[in-house]
């Protein structure tokens, strides 16, 4: 297969904004997929919905197909690692201490089939964290850098939100600058909170903070801004199959792990924008290797594997291009540049992995609060993300839950088991519930991760998949950055529970594999579901995969991109500027072939 100027593997968010905008400037691209592409119809969408709401652990991945031929983590497979030992039981070989706590799945739209849609943008402070805190490392970009390409990323995934909402810590927009749409309208409890709390001033490492409460940018259809783009305005993107559907958030309480109506944004979208084009997409395409030329100074091509129903195809097949770009997550990128000793002259290959450790405290308010209705959240406090503590703790955002505590304590469920073993049925049992459950409020903290050569994803011929592929092997663990603040999130939480006159329900337990004590408390944490790190952005090509644009140092036709570009990982959720990556990657691209960007 020879035909095409550029060839992505994977089709997440980062392989069809790259095709997108490739293909509007006239680039003829072949995206390979390792998943499925159950949801591409709406037909098939429909099916994934039905496939959700009957699984027992509705779980992120719970919609979409897992196959032994493309491999993807769950949550549900998170054990306690033995002591010295290795957890090989799942996918992902979990080699410890800790167990790496966050999953992705294989299907076409990648990710964003199951993500929240929350899109914020990094702060200034983020992209300087070493010549600011002496912690981590600076980005070779600065925030005024990726702004334009910011804006190009809140176009292709229709954000929705209020710039006056978004100014703070130093966050710029142009002076005439509106996001697409409407920002979504706070929840009950968010309004609640925001009475509460908008400047109350509780004590934090040693100072003084006043909260305030934040609308959270979303990927989200909402009330479309006339004033954007200059007064033209913004279309919503409705469903793919039912363009109809969609154009508007129905409040169905189900972003994750799938909206029914794909008012959220999915890369779904964007790449059928991209198939009106010059774009083709082989899904059931696993990216095994990457062929180098003879002096190794390019790529002369990819080879995939494919599978059906019935197993895997006969051989291997290779494609060749001007252009190769690997967009399969952070972690599947490095296992692919590791089994084929790739741009790796810098040794970073597969270090560094980050996620954003999600802790999170619950409690009971004295009034119905409207919980478990809308989107999972609206809201969150963010003006915790950056500060002078970051010399010697982690920054974190608190994302404020809509969803009760649907997370933490299987609510409503456990609570309905609960009133039912206690003797209440009947009249009895849904006045209980009708009192108890909308009053459940939670905070989540997303909390900043250092890179960390000893948090890292290697290889082993021990552990391979069906296909004969390695098997990602996950070093990780937590160090005292980011469990100072970890106490400092109980610390907020208890003094914002006592404003909002809650009772604190918080509970961790000691059986939960990821349980942790430090300073006396302990606690049990989850991955937030966000990956970074592994072939990282640098400016020297010692101390990098790839440069700010993620091309890689050692072949000069081959992009690494997502996530795992990222040098650090701040507190702020990564799709939004992952995505703002791709564009600028898109453009480095274009320009290289010499085609005019549009």
């Amino acid at each position: 297969m020879t035909d095409y100027d550029v060839v992505i593997a994977g089709a997440g968010p980062v392989g069809a904004i790259l095709a997108r905008r490739l293909t509007r400037a006239g680039v003829s691209v072949l995206v390979l997929e390792a998943g499925a592409a159950t949801g591409a119809t709406w037909e098939g969408y429909q099916g994934n919905v039905l496939t959700h709401q009957s699984a027992i652990a509705k779980v992120p991945n719970s919609p979409w197909p897992d196959s032994p031929f493309a491999p993807e983590p769950s949550v549900l497979d998170i054990a306690k690692i033995p002591p010295g030992g290795v957890d090989a039981n799942h996918y992902l070989v979990q080699a410890g201490p800790m167990p790496f706590g966050s999953d992705y799945t294989k299907t076409s739209g990648g990710t964003t089939m199951h993500w929240l849609g929350t899109s914020l943008r990094m702060v200034p402070a983020d992209f300087e964290l070493r010549s600011r805190y002496g912690q981590g490392v600076d980005w070779p970009l600065s925030y005024d850098d990726l702004e334009p390409y910011y804006r190009q990323a809140e176009l292709e995934l229709g954000i929705a939100a209020n710039v006056e909402d978004q100014r703070y810590l130093g966050i710029w927009f142009p002076d005439d600058y509106v996001y697409p749409m409407f920002r979504i309208p706070p929840s009950f409890s968010d309004q609640v909170f925001a009475a509460q709390l908008d400047g109350y001033t509780i004590s934090l490492d040693g100072t003084t903070c006043a909260l305030q409460v934040t609308s959270t940018p979303q990927g989200r259809n909402s009330m479309p801004n006339p004033a954007y783009d200059g007064g033209r305005g913004y279309e919503p993107l409705g469903a793919v199959g039912n363009p109809h559907r969609g154009l508007r958030c129905e409040g169905n309480a189900s972003c994750i792990p799938i909206c029914p109506v794909q008012a959220k944004y999915n890369a779904l979208k964007t790449l059928a924008a991209a198939a009106a084009e010059r774009m083709d997409l082989v899904t059931q395409a696993v990216v095994s290797k990457v062929l180098l030329t003879s002096d190794a100074k390019r790529v002369s091509g990819l080879v995939y594997q494919t599978y059906d129903g019935s197993g895997p195809g006969s051989t291997p097949v290779t494609v060749t291009a001007d252009v190769y770009v690997l967009a399969t997550s952070a972690i599947e990128n490095a296992k692919i540049l590791l089994a084929s000793n790739a741009a790796n002259s810098s040794g970073q290959v597969g270090l560094n992995l980050m996620d954003h450790p999600f802790v999170m405290t619950w409690a009971l308010m004295g009034e119905n609060i409207g919980a478990y209705r809308g989107p999972g959240s609206t809201s969150g406090i963010e003006i915790l993300r950056d500060g002078a503590f970051r010399k010697d703790r982690a920054a974190f955002r608190v994302e404020l839950a809509n969803w009760g505590w649907d997370f933490p304590a299987f609510g409503p469920y456990l609570q309905l088991e609960e009133a039912v073993a206690g003797g209440a049925f009947g009249p009895r049992l849904r006045q209980q519930m009708a009192e108890d459950v909308p009053r459940q409020i939670r905070f989540g903290f997303v909390t900043e991760q250092l890179p960390s050569p000893a948090n890292r994803v290697e290889i082993s011929n021990a552990w391979t998949d069906a296909l004969g592929n390695p098997r990602p092997v996950i070093h990780y663990q937590l160090d005292d950055y980011v469990l100072k603040s970890f106490k400092a999130a109980r610390q907020l939480s208890s003094q914002a529970f006592s404003r909002l006159g809650a009772i604190e329900m918080t509970s961790y337990s000691p059986l939960s594999p990821t349980w942790i004590t430090y300073d006396g408390q302990g606690y049990s944490w989850n991955g937030a579901g966000h990956v970074m790190g592994t072939h990282r952005m640098s400016d020297r090509a010692d101390q990098g995969v790839v440069d700010p644009d993620q091309r890689s140092f050692d072949h000069d036709n081959l992009f690494v991109a997502g996530g795992g570009s990222m040098p650090t990982s701040s507190a702020a959720n990564p799709t939004l500027t992952i995505a703002a990556l791709a564009c600028r990657t898109a453009d480095r691209i274009t320009a290289d072939l010499g085609r005019k960007a549009s």
